[in-house]
């Protein structure tokens, strides 16, 4: 018989509070026992029922608990170094630069002369080092809600260093729809780099028409453009909440384009959203020449062509954009599926 090998899942109940659809995620804790040739540790996250995705490690190099949620930071043998809260991949070293290039870059060079940045979320510092690699940034504020996660990401992300550093970061901890309402500037983008609409969680209610309508909107400035993530937005999971942010930003911009790309480590395809009241779209070739005119340093990821092919959808999404009729409130919000945290070794 071979050596144990530690397999570290998470599995999560949620229990519905009956005046609402907010529920609260009870994380259960537990340590399987398999058998192999050799020892291992494994991390799994719930993403379906049914469904795992595991990740081999080497080590679980830190892990805290903070007032809003769970972190930790895992030394994997697949992707490298990840950050992980509440049970649920943000970024790993080896392919984090899609979803941030992704979510950055598409707003930055479609906008004529993008001087400033609000970043919704950002604690980890990637999306706010994308946003100030742009040579007409005169400003980035990045608000997180979660000092821990801030302090964390900046102790442990070394490649975000110089970003943190920036003299033209100005870093807020606040949550980031008090921070924008009291705020007397306006942007010429904002972005929502938050966590998934998760039950209990403390983001969903950034993905609402009403935050949309009467406090993000009237924040941007006339040729201003908005984006957000919008989660996992696979032929099989798509209708979880990408087709209603969609659909939510619809009601409230005059002008919007969902585009997609694969994050390897999120183990799905994954959605953004774009919207602004003007025209914002530009070809693929005006789109290189301003990458080549405007950033410092070489994208690894995004081009022209690529954004464009990444704003076509399949059939199957296609058809779900479109006959989407969920508007996402305070009172009827949707869910990503599956979070809980387990970490032992």
């Amino acid at each position: 018989m071979g050596e144990a090998t530690q397999v570290l899942y998470l599995s999560s109940t949620t229990t519905n509070n009956n005046n609402n659809n907010n529920g609260h995620s009870k994380f259960d804790y537990e340590l399987q026992q398999n058998f192999s040739t050799a020892s291992c540790s494994w991390y799994e996250e719930l993403i379906d029922d049914h469904l795992k995705w595991s990740f081999a490690l080497n080590s679980v190099l830190h892990k805290g608990i903070s007032q809003y949620q769970e972190i930790a930071l895992l030394d994997t043998k697949h992707f490298g170094k990840a950050l992980v809260i509440d049970g649920k991949m943000q970024s790993a070293e080896s392919d984090e630069f899609i979803y941030h290039e992704c979510l950055i870059h598409p707003t930055l060079l479609c906008h004529p002369d993008p001087k400033s940045v609000f970043i919704m979320g950002g604690g980890e510092g990637s999306a706010a080092r994308e946003a100030l690699k742009h040579k007409s940034m005169e400003r980035v504020v990045m608000c997180d809600i979660d000092q821990e996660v801030v302090d964390f990401c900046r102790k442990y992300l070394t490649v975000n260093k110089d970003a943190f550093s920036h003299k033209k970061l100005d870093l807020v901890i606040n949550d980031a729809k008090g921070e924008l309402e009291q705020r007397k500037e306006k942007y010429d983008i904002i972005v929502g780099d938050l966590a998934d609409p998760v039950q209990g969680g403390p983001c969903y209610q950034l993905y609402t028409k009403s935050f949309y309508e009467n406090i993000l909107k009237p924040k941007l400035n006339n040729n201003g453009i908005f984006v957000t993530q919008a989660g996992p937005a696979g032929i099989l999971s798509h209708k979880e909440v990408f087709t209603s942010i969609y659909n939510t930003t619809k009601q409230v911009f005059k002008y919007v384009t969902a585009y997609t790309a694969h994050i390897p480590s999120f183990a799905d395809t994954w959605g953004w959203v774009m919207a602004s009241d003007k025209p914002f779209l530009i070809e693929a070739e005006e789109m290189d020449k301003r990458i080549e005119a405007r950033i410092d340093g070489e994208l690894l990821y995004l081009n022209g062509s690529w954004f464009h092919s990444s704003a076509t959808m399949n059939k199957t999404v296609s058809q779900s954009l479109r006959n989407e009729t969920h508007v996402y409130t305070e009172e009827d919000a949707r869910f990503v599926h599956g979070h809980g945290v387990a970490y032992r070794l």
